[in-house]
């Protein structure tokens, strides 16, 4: 038996000459055959081989693991006045107990409070930096935030709902300002992922050849100007999440190489690495050009067109949805209500009829710095025609008949504007000169000025 056992020590040759602290072999007759406590108890090996264990190690339970054949793991041993944790595993052959090995991972059971605290910290510093990446990387709109009484988008509202489930691809397409980041982060709130990050890229706001390296990132020294230490990749940061890639059209031909690898292997490389590092992201593409055309002029790749557009989605513009207008209105300037302090307001019968004969080039976006202006200009609860900024034709939405009746102190704030607007543009906005032209005093000119929201540098 002898002869198997010390088989068994060559094999454990290594861990024993490098336990962390200490081990003990015993045969099954519970004497010492390898020692390797000298440096925590103190005791050479010479002195205790051929002895029996409990002569030599105080409340060991060895001899009883022998005669059980029974392994006890992480119990609590006290010696030398200090509790230790320690391990026994009988060491078998042919079903017959031959010997047993005694290990102590740490000299006292204080080092595993110790070590459970710095445990707790570290879990609490990356707590807290998680926290810090979610809300860096969250996103801020859901459906409720997407306002519509439109059909059409109705129809979009639900394909994108149903999407938001699933891990497939989706393309957005729109015209600038139609409201396409609005559906990103729905869909990232109403999907799986919406505890993990939501990384927006703006793929024509970066230069083409720093693109790479903030979606893959990059080790030490991998080019001129590298950090030492590297760089996370967008990528790696918003692993588990979701990445959207906004104005994708702009992206080069040989990048879009590059990221339908990475879309069908589902793993990438940083930037001088060579390791392959798993990526479980969520991609959703914006563009406000039509990418099947770029396809076909040859200015985007057909095969990654295909893989981005699992689904797609295509806002309309606001032109082919004024039934829409009355809606976000109402919505935008309750916005203004609660989030700028302006006292209530709402559209006049006469100004929304000028709203929808508009053709809203630059869609919502518009819409909203319209409302906001005429908010400025308006003195009363009523945003008029002569409150729209000229690009909107005012001719054309003179009520028919059924011209509104303005309060007084409207039709005095009118003429007002009108006076001063005149005066200043005489005197080339030479507010002293306007005020002595109108008869008032340079200070009452600044406060109807700030009352009216009259922007000098615009006239």
């Amino acid at each position: 038996m002898m002869e198997e056992l010390m088989d068994s020590l060559d094999v454990m040759k290594d861990i024993l000459d490098n336990a962390y602290q200490g081990m003990v072999l015993i045969d099954k007759e519970g004497r010492i055959i390898k020692w390797n406590y000298e440096n925590l108890l103190g005791i050479k090996e010479k002195d205790v081989l051929d002895k029996h264990v409990e002569e030599v190690i105080e409340n060991t339970r060895l001899h009883i693991v022998i005669k059980t054949g029974e392994k006890e793991i992480c119990k609590i041993q006290r010696i030398q006045g200090h509790d230790m944790l320690a391990s026994r595993i009988p060491i078998k052959k042919d079903d017959e107990v031959i010997g047993a090995v005694g290990t102590v991972l740490f000299r006292d059971i204080e080092e595993i409070r110790t070590m459970a605290k710095r445990v707790e910290i570290l879990e609490k510093t990356v707590g807290k930096y998680k926290d810090e990446i979610s809300q860096m990387y969250s996103a801020k709109y859901t459906f409720k935030d997407i306002i519509t009484q439109n059909d059409k988008m109705q129809e979009l509202k639900e394909i994108a709902r149903k999407a938001a489930g699933l891990n497939s691809t989706i393309l957005i397409q729109g015209e600038s300002g139609t409201g396409k980041e609005f559906f990103a982060h729905a869909i990232h709130n109403a999907s799986d992922r919406v505890y993990n990050p939501f990384i927006q890229i703006n793929c024509a706001a970066i230069p083409h050849e720093l693109l790479e390296s903030e979606l893959f990132g990059y080790e030490g020294g991998a080019f001129t100007g590298a950090k030492k230490g590297g760089k996370i990749g967008k990528f790696e940061l918003g692993n588990g999440g979701t990445i959207l890639l906004d104005e994708i059209s702009t992206m080069t031909y040989s990048m879009q190489a590059k990221l339908l690898r990475v879309l069908e292997e589902r793993e990438f490389e940083r930037i001088g690495g060579n390791i392959r590092i798993k990526s479980d992201v969520r991609i959703i593409s914006c563009t406000n050009e039509n990418l099947h055309t770029a396809v076909q002029e040859g200015r985007f790749r057909q095969d990654l067109y295909y893989r981005l557009n699992v689904v797609g989605i295509d806002i309309p513009p606001l032109r082919d949805r004024l039934d829409d207008i009355p809606v976000l209105s109402l919505y935008i300037l309750k916005e203004l209500v609660d989030k700028m302090g302006f006292s209530y307001i709402e559209v006049s019968d006469s100004a929304m009829k000028c709203l929808k004969l508009y053709n809203w080039p630059g869609n919502v976006r518009e819409l909203r710095n319209v409302l906001e202006r005429a908010a400025n200009i308006a003195t009363g609860k009523y945003i008029y025609p002569e409150h729209l900024p000229d690009s909107i034709n005012r001719k054309l939405c003179i009520s028919d008949g059924k011209k509104e009746i303005k309060l007084l102190k409207d039709k005095v704030a009118e003429a007002e504007i009108n006076a001063i607007m005149e005066a200043l543009k005489f005197t080339n906005g030479s507010r002293t000169k306007a005020a002595r032209r109108l008869g008032i005093h340079r200070t009452a000119l600044y406060k109807k000025l700030s009352g009216y929201g009259i922007n000098i540098k615009e006239l």
